[in-house]
């Protein structure tokens, strides 16, 4: 449980960082914007002075109406567009015009800087005027909007670095768990073989039979338990199986060691066929790693209720406790590796269980329900 407290604790870090230099950026990049922005409408005002000044210098050939003619020239990107007072327009710059419908095009270029603002006033003198209206450049434009790209960018590239780093980790998960599981299957094969023999020195010594029944059925648990950890990693074979004979049978292995306490109520519905593709070894695994973290939910007092009925094409399995039940933040990491509410174990139940219904079986397990203080009930579905 603390593991995932941890890691949530570092993703909400991580994303307050992640947001803190988004906002530094676009803010940044608003502050040039308007800085730029501001230096084109100089350049605009300058621009408009120009004309201004070309309209009445009378002679074309002295010096200054060169340098009016030059600074004009300057403005390759600001788009702007002089008209006369009846807004007629009487000349225009930076504008890409289509080759078919220029005169459309310009009218409507110049409603949208008159939308844009204000345009600039150019006093003629004798009380004639021009005004020149402009918009923003094409490279404002780009500006404005490259913080946007940028994290967009920088968003898909973590995007698919989290997902290539979970897959990997995954990986490097799974062959961990096989490791694991196969080298425990190897040291828990020994000693339960030597064990059988010894079961059998003890029924020579005759020594009570009940008592070398009992515990050649534990050890042949332990048999079985070999078993499942030598099948992670490998492709189980699954034959098909009466699913309501195989949960009878957990359940009779289960109210023997369980206290008295505990009352177990088996339902099936009718008709149905229960016969499915099953690794028994593994499918009944699940079913007793759920029943007993239902046992250990209840403290070791009340019901757990086993529900086996028909949906559409598959063979669902309820399994509800009366325990204490979990929150929403609690059934989000509950079949993560590692995560465990008990103070022993290492919290790979109902991870192992979810590993081998969802890709073993190809059915799905799900927590159907559940909340403090009302109990908790674990679904299996089962194609058939």
């Amino acid at each position: 449980m603390q593991i995932y407290s941890k890691k949530r604790r570092w993703k909400i870090l991580l994303m307050g960082v992640a947001l803190l230099i988004s906002i530094l950026s676009l803010y940044y990049t608003n502050r040039l914007v308007s800085e730029l922005k501001l230096e084109e409408q100089n350049k605009v005002e300058l621009w408009a002075e120009a004309n201004r000044q070309l309209v009445i210098e009378s002679s074309p050939g002295e010096p200054m109406v060169a340098l009016i003619l030059e600074i004009i020239r300057n403005n390759n990107t600001v788009p702007v567009i002089l008209t006369d007072d009846s807004a007629n327009i009487i000349s225009h710059r930076n504008l890409k015009i289509p080759k078919n419908g220029q005169e459309e095009f310009l009218n409507k270029a110049l409603e949208k800087m008159m939308r844009f603002g204000k345009p600039l006033e150019v006093n003629l003198g004798d009380g004639e005027f021009q005004y020149l209206y402009y918009h923003d450049s094409t490279l404002l434009t780009r500006l404005r909007w490259f913080p946007i790209v940028q994290l967009a960018v920088v968003f898909v590239f973590m995007i698919i670095a989290y997902i290539a780093f979970s897959a990997t980790r995954k990986w490097e998960q799974d062959q961990v768990w096989v490791g694991m599981a196969r080298e425990t299957a190897h040291q828990l094969g020994t000693p339960t073989t030597s064990l059988l023999g010894w079961m059998d020195v003890l029924k020579m010594k005759e020594v009570d039979d009940n008592l070398v029944n009992e515990m050649r059925y534990d050890i042949e648990r332990l048999q079985t338990v070999t078993s499942r950890f030598s099948k992670i990693g490998s492709k189980p074979e699954l034959h098909s199986q009466d699913i309501v004979e195989v949960i009878e049978g957990m359940v009779e292995y289960l109210k023997r060691r369980s206290s008295a306490l505990v009352k177990f109520n088996l339902e099936v519905a009718e008709p149905l066929k229960p016969y499915v593709p099953l690794s028994r070894p593994l499918f009944e695994w699940v079913i007793e790693n759920i029943c007993k973290n239902a046992i250990d939910a209840m403290e070791g007092e009340g019901d757990i209720r086993i529900k086996v009925f028909k949906q559409r094409k598959s063979v669902v399995v309820d399994i509800s406790d009366s325990g204490k039940g979990m929150t929403r933040a609690v059934q989000n990491t509950v079949f993560k590796p590692g995560f465990s509410t008990k103070t022993r174990g290492w919290g790979l139940g109902l991870s192992l269980s979810k590993r081998i219904i969802e890709q073993y079986h190809k059915g799905e397990l799900t927590v159907l329900s559940s909340a403090p203080g009302k109990g908790s009930t674990f679904r299996i579905t089962l194609p058939v």
